[in-house]
């Protein structure tokens, strides 16, 4: 569940509360009677690392940047590897005896 934050208008307590997404917000401040205000607080979670949404889920023109990055040398390889073989067309007739 949520934790929010709210400020009373009149005594100006702060205080966080657990609640879920689906209750409505708090109006009425417990101590004095006031009217409530929900606060904007930061969020508890940090996402740290190398671009964890780039490097998962690249753009097109990431794409194009990551294979002009690559060797020369590299790219002719994989493509001499990538030629099938071609096998001759050899069918037995059948014999009508």
């Amino acid at each position: 569940m949520p934790i929010y934050a709210y400020k009373c208008t009149k005594c100006n307590k702060e205080f966080e509360i657990m609640q879920k997404m689906s209750e409505a917000p708090l109006a009425v401040c417990s101590s004095c009677g006031g009217e409530l205000k929900k606060l904007i607080t930061n969020t508890s979670f940090v996402l740290k690392g190398g671009g964890w949404y780039v490097t998962d889920y690249p753009s097109s023109d990431r794409k194009k940047a990551k294979e002009a990055e690559k060797p020369a040398s590299e790219t002719k390889e994989t493509k001499s590897e990538q030629k099938t073989e071609t096998k001759p067309d050899t069918k037995k007739e059948a014999v009508n005896a």
